[in-house]
């Protein structure tokens, strides 16, 4: 066993904390460094499909989940124009068909089931207020210089993990005359409601979608049906800063003009008198995740545009197959994340390419929109689309090794 057992996380969102909690299942000691002082329930709704699903029930998750998310029985995809169904995906049929529920649930909500998760396990350390300054590779590992307004130090380890998100502050250290991310053209807008001032249909366990030229709209219940979700995601050049900038209701409802959206949807957009809205963007594939004792995760290395639904999970996929090559291999991490990258990146690049196809066909317009609801309407059927997503929500995590032999000596601490 090497000199150290501990692995060093950046950043305690979904990925890091879903990583610390599979990585001391397997034996590891765990410690992330996540540079806001305090972590607060902020973002979005988020979809869990069954491929993640099935990672969090393994991390014993499932209980916690059920008490916070809903469990929908259709993904309905609706005309943005009548509020007409254009396709009913019966995600209900998941836990039949993948072995797993498809769940939804509020980004915070889930985040404080993970903490609570690394709460319950003593070989993992949560350092806030820790922001990932520079790092220096060394035969032993790595050493991780932080700052920030409570914490400023160096951390040793035996691997470096940058699951600090879109703007990760490992990448660029890690990847050499590495581009910024790149706006995207869209901006998307989210409010939270309390179901009861929704109308009936809208509390329904559905995730309604509604397609427009340029925009659509997405919504369904979450916190166990006491809110609703709602994100208008929109064509759009203005560069927001940050996640949470104030979002006017005038300026949604100007996305999706009386003209082209059906009263229904008009009317729930204009219900929410608190918006936030944040800027889309993304990056091209890149080949290289990492190099030596470093690697990225989740965002940080393959942010996804939310056409597929799939940015979390991707993430949650990534924490597993890491935490299953750092236990294969555990004197030899280098090797062991060479082999984690080499199994995520084609899949990750993939669903990249399919978030990209879905931004295209989401937001035709005319003769094309008319053609793709026809097509939706007549030939798909929900049971095909949801046959047809099986490649992404039939995923398994590696199967379990069990925690890594470590002896009991001052040099494993």
């Amino acid at each position: 066993m090497a000199a150290s057992r501990t692995i060093i996380v950046a950043g305690a969102g979904i990925g890091g904390l879903t990583a610390a909690v599979a990585l001391a299942d397997r034996g590891f000691r765990v410690l992330v460094l996540e540079q806001a002082p305090q972590l607060e329930a902020t973002g979005a709704g988020l979809q869990i499909s069954p491929n993640a699903a099935r990672v969090l029930i393994g991390l014993g998750a499932a209980e916690r989940l059920k008490s916070v998310s809903v469990a929908p029985d259709v993904v309905r995809v609706r005309s943005g124009a009548t509020g007409g169904d254009l396709l009913r995906i019966p995600v209900g049929r998941s836990q039949a068909l993948f072995g797993a529920p498809y769940w939804v649930a509020h980004r915070g909500d889930l985040q404080s089931v993970l903490l609570a998760l690394v709460a319950e396990r003593p070989d993992i350390t949560l350092v806030l207020g820790a922001r990932v300054d520079e790092y220096a590779v060394h035969p032993k590992g790595v050493t991780v210089a932080t700052a920030g307004p409570s914490v400023a130090g160096e951390f040793n380890g035996l691997a470096l993990i940058g699951a600090d998100g879109l703007w990760s502050r490992v990448r660029p250290r890690l990847l050499d005359d590495d581009p910024p991310p790149r706006p995207a053209g869209r901006t998307a807008w989210r409010a939270l409601l309390p179901a009861h001032l929704v109308e009936p249909e809208h509390r329904a366990a559905t995730v309604d979608l509604w397609l427009g030229p340029g925009a659509h709209l997405v919504h369904y219940p979450v916190r166990a049906g006491a809110l609703i979700n709602i994100v208008a995601i929109a064509q759009d050049d203005e560069i927001v800063t940050g996640w949470s900038a104030p979002g006017g209701k005038d300026d949604v409802l100007k996305h999706f003009p009386e003209s082209r959206w059906s009263p229904k949807a008009r009317a729930l957009l204009a219900r929410p008198e608190r918006w936030l809205r944040w800027t889309l963007y993304g990056r091209p594939p890149t080949r290289r995740w990492g190099r030596g004792p470093v690697t990225l995760l989740g965002d940080a290395v393959h942010p996804m545009l939310p056409f597929m639904a799939q940015g979390a999970a991707m993430a949650i996929e990534d924490a597993a197959v890491l935490a299953d090559a750092l236990a294969r291999r555990p004197d030899e991490p280098e090797a062991a994340l060479r082999d984690y990258e080499q199994r995520r990146r084609d899949r990750a690049t993939s669903v990249q390419a399919a978030s990209r196809r879905n931004d295209h066909i989401y937001h035709l317009g005319g003769p094309a929109a008319f053609a793709r609801d026809l097509v939706m309407r007549a030939a798909l059927g929900g049971d095909l689309v949801l046959n047809r997503h099986a490649w992404i929500y039939g995923w398994r995590p590696p199967a379990p090794t069990g925690p890594i032999p470590i002896p009991a000596t001052p040099e494993s601490s």
